[in-house]
């Protein structure tokens, strides 16, 4: 067994090098069958990055999702202690999907910079407030950099031009939506009241949007989350930049579904929550959508983390499966 923990390890480092380059194929299988995984490689996060870095070389907003969704996938088994066998699981679902694709290809060896991380914030700020893609410019900005500061030595100038030049792309929505004045969320460096306010909106979109699908009180808790996580990590400004966005994107969410908008299958009711193994197990190998499977659930429990409000979170529980 410690062979061929040294070989796997081994494989790890040389095919994802913790420098960007692509990672190989999984070594061996558990006795259920799921790919066996090195835990130290981070080896979703590699990935992530070089697909956030190259998404705008390609269709910038569909490859952006599954990008960012390696990142989330990532930080919602490591923030939430999920099992190994959850983990190795949702490994094993993105190499049956994109991991191997040329979206998460190698990128040249650089040296590193990390201070230039500060050009994605930047970036992120060139929007001036408005809306841009239901704030998809802050979600994929919020993970690059969690990213980088997770693995400096991914920080390479190629890598950090790429995510600038996918921020830069999300285009402008809905901008003949006036924003509702009574619309006024917390600072977002008030993490724990600003959570409860993204919460309580999400919970709130999920009942209103019932049946039209999952995006709009999903994006709220991945938009919402996005700006509590960069002023969290002593970003405030940037997310402060986006509080015209957020509050247009609240004030679109709260009028409800229109006439455009049409009715979509609600999903199964069921007791399992991704915080479990035993619902990624259950999920098909090809039930990953554009990477809302990850990303939602990784706000999700991100966001009740850092709420009190006990009636909150039993509110939220019981309704979660519509959005998973």
């Amino acid at each position: 067994m410690k062979t061929s923990l040294n070989r796997r390890q081994f494989a790890w480092q040389a095919s994802s090098g913790l420098c960007g380059l692509m990672a190989g194929s999984l070594l061996g299988t558990d006795k259920t069958g799921t790919p066996e995984r090195d835990p130290a490689a981070k080896r979703l996060i590699v990935l992530g990055l070089n697909g956030l870095a190259r998404a705008h070389t390609m269709n910038y907003f569909t490859d952006g999702h599954r990008a960012a969704a390696l990142v989330a996938a990532h930080l919602m088994c490591e923030e939430n202690h999920l099992p190994e066998a959850a983990h190795a699981r949702i490994e094993q679902m993105f190499d049956l999907n994109w991991a191997k694709t040329p979206l998460c290809a190698a990128f040249p060896q650089e040296d590193a910079d990390p201070s230039q991380v500060k050009k994605i914030g930047e970036a992120l700020m060139e929007a001036h407030g408005s809306l841009r893609e239901v704030g998809h410019n802050a979600i994929f900005a919020m993970h690059a950099i969690r990213g980088f500061r997770l693995m400096p030595e991914l920080a390479t100038p190629q890598r950090i031009d790429g995510v600038c030049k996918l921020i830069r792309a999300i285009k402008p929505w809905r901008d003949d939506v006036p924003i509702n004045e009574a619309v006024n969320p917390p600072p977002f460096k008030d993490t724990a009241a600003a959570a409860t306010f993204v919460l309580r909106e999400a919970s709130t979109a999920i009942d209103q949007w019932n049946a039209h699908g999952q995006g709009f009180s999903g994006h709220m808790l991945t938009f919402g989350q996005a700006l509590v996580e960069l002023a969290e990590m002593g970003d405030a400004e940037w997310a402060e930049s986006c509080r015209e966005a957020f509050r247009k994107y609240v004030t679109i969410t709260r009028n409800g579904p229109g006439p455009d908008d049409a009715p979509r299958p609600a999903h199964k009711r069921s007791p399992l929550r991704p915080n479990s193994t035993e619902y990624w197990q259950k999920r098909g190998d090809k039930q990953v959508d554009i990477g809302h499977a990850f990303k939602y659930p990784y706000s999700y429990y991100a966001l009740l983390r850092r709420v009190n409000d006990d009636a909150l979170k039993q509110e939220l529980d019981e309704k979660a499966w519509r959005v998973f």
